[in-house]
């Protein structure tokens, strides 16, 4: 066989070298598994070089250790018993002094271990070559010499570097897809779940003068990356906004991603920001990224971000001003490109004077304000809106629901507190709990909270001698049991004390005025 004069033809020799390495590009370009891969260069190793015993030891930086990923001649239990700490035997000083390490006896040397028992009288030499990619190894590829091998230790040890080098860079590239991949993923799953319908602010619903100031306003900063913050009472689209804002910015091609401050444990809140690695504490049983490594090069919008702890607005600062953090429990920092979008209906200016929140994290949301009016004050937009959520709800159950003026005057005279989130869920209930036709003043009045039912037919109780009807009794019960359930925090138990009436009656009473909680 010809590898067998290899080692008296240095023009071979050189062949055989040339022809190692076009197989190994060969195989790593291929279609199969990273391990597979790998596996078949060790292979090739063997088969033109007579280099035995080929293995490839990964790093596990958490542990400081490395492990078998692939192998030659080895037997399972010997690949669960070569395992070495960064540092400890050849293979492990490879790792830690990123220099390839020989052992021209391994009978005598004491620093060949041979923790898998698997050496052999025809073996001389060991070879533990660091791959290395950047400033990073990644593993350490390991191989026997014997008396067949058909390269002496310099030349060894210069083609295991190249080797060495190859394999790195391909396992490298395998992990940050997996990485991407999962990343991808990650976005998809959590803050990808809603389309957006519009493609512009221009699109949402408003002609109100107050909505085309606030159109005026996004359309100046949408291409910038400047940090917003949009106030506005519950229920007033500061959501749909961010969203809207994201979508005519230079991000739109990034991720979009949300998080209610108020509604994650204040002891989860940091981990949902910025992550953290396994073993932080208790539950953390692996590495996972965090709302601003999962918005990088797109947007993150922080809701209620009045609710957030003075330990967080500290972090939440460092993260707006240097762009930069660190997961919890880790110390490697990591930087981010993202466009902060916040949203509070709370003071923050009267919380400032309290010293409830950081004047300079305060200033620095405040960069670009944006004030959403309340659906009372925005007119005609109320008319605009009740029709685009009849239309909605019309076609979703496919009913066919119009309203009379009577309505349209009721629905121009309510207050809305709820503002458009309680519009909208109005319109779904009228639609979903009458028939076909036209929905006039009597269908409005009882779908909408006690307080208005009590003030416009009460009115209407005393120009008819007094008189209360079984319609303004119930209308004034559920208005009743309405504000209990706001001031006990939707605590029916709590709410059924303050009424004077059973926790069973409530929730009956509760189910026939179809309340929500």
């Amino acid at each position: 066989m010809r590898h067998k004069e290899l080692q008296n033809c240095t023009e071979c020799v050189k062949l055989a070298e040339l022809e190692t390495l076009l197989e190994l590009s060969r195989l790593l370009m291929g279609s199969q598994s990273l391990e597979q891969k790998v596996s078949d260069s060790l292979k090739t190793l063997k088969n033109y070089l007579n280099l035995e015993r080929c293995s490839v030891h990964l790093s596990n930086d958490e542990r400081r250790e490395l492990n078998i990923f692939c192998s030659v001649d080895l037997t399972p239990k010997q690949k669960m018993l070569a395992s070495y700490k960064v540092g400890e035997g050849a293979t492990g000083l490879a790792a830690s002094t990123k220099e390839p390490i020989v052992i021209e006896n391994i009978h005598s040397d004491i620093l060949f271990l041979n923790k898998t028992g698997a050496r052999r009288i025809d073996d001389i030499s060991y070879i533990a070559t660091p791959m290395i990619t950047g400033d990073s190894v990644v593993g350490v590829l390991g191989v026997s010499l014997t008396k067949k091998t058909a390269l002496d230790f310099e030349e060894c040890i210069n083609f295991l570097t190249i080797v060495g080098s190859t394999l790195a860079q391909a396992i490298k590239l395998e992990s940050t897809h997996k990485e991407e991949k999962k990343k991808l993923e990650l976005q998809n799953s959590y803050y990808k779940s809603e389309v957006l319908q519009a493609s512009n602010f221009e699109s949402i619903i408003g002609e109100s003068s107050k909505m085309k100031e606030v159109f005026g306003i996004l359309k100046k900063i949408a291409a910038s990356k400047a940090t917003v913050l949009v106030r506005g009472e519950t229920g007033t689209g500061k959501e749909l906004i961010a969203a809207a804002l994201h979508q005519t910015s230079a991000r739109k091609d990034g991720p979009f991603v949300k998080l209610n401050c108020a509604a994650i444990a204040e002891s989860l809140l940091e981990s949902e920001l910025f992550g953290h690695e396994k073993g932080a504490f208790t539950d953390a049983k692996e590495m996972r990224k965090g709302r601003f490594e999962l918005a990088d090069g797109g947007t993150l919008f922080l809701d209620e971000i009045g609710d957030i702890s003075a330990s967080l607005q500290v972090k939440l600062l460092r993260v707006l001003q240097e762009q930069e953090f660190e997961r919890v429990g880790g110390s490697k920092t990591i930087k981010v490109d993202v466009r902060v979008v916040a949203a509070t209906n709370r003071n923050l200016e009267d919380m400032v004077e309290k010293g409830e929140f950081r004047e300079d994290l305060f200033y620095r949301l405040n960069v670009i304000p944006i004030p959403l009016p309340p659906l009372r004050e925005r007119g005609k937009d109320i008319l605009m809106l009740a029709n685009h959520f009849l239309f909605k709800f019309c076609k979703l159950h496919k009913k066919e629901l119009e309203f009379d003026e009577t309505a349209y005057a009721i629905l121009s005279d309510y207050s809305w507190h709820g503002n458009i989130r309680e519009l909208e869920n109005t319109i779904e209930r009228i639609v979903l709990l009458n028939d076909n036709g036209v929905i006039d003043s009597t269908v409005m009045a009882a779908a909408l909270p006690g307080i208005y039912a009590k003030e416009k037919l009460g009115a209407a109780s005393q120009k008819n001698d007094g008189v209360v009807t079984r319609t303004e009794l119930e209308a004034i019960e559920k208005e009743a049991i309405i504000n209990a359930l706001r001031e006990c925090g939707g605590i029916q138990a709590k709410a059924a004390r303050k009424l004077g009436i059973t926790v069973r009656q409530i929730g009956y009473k509760i189910l026939k005025y179809e309340i929500e909680v």
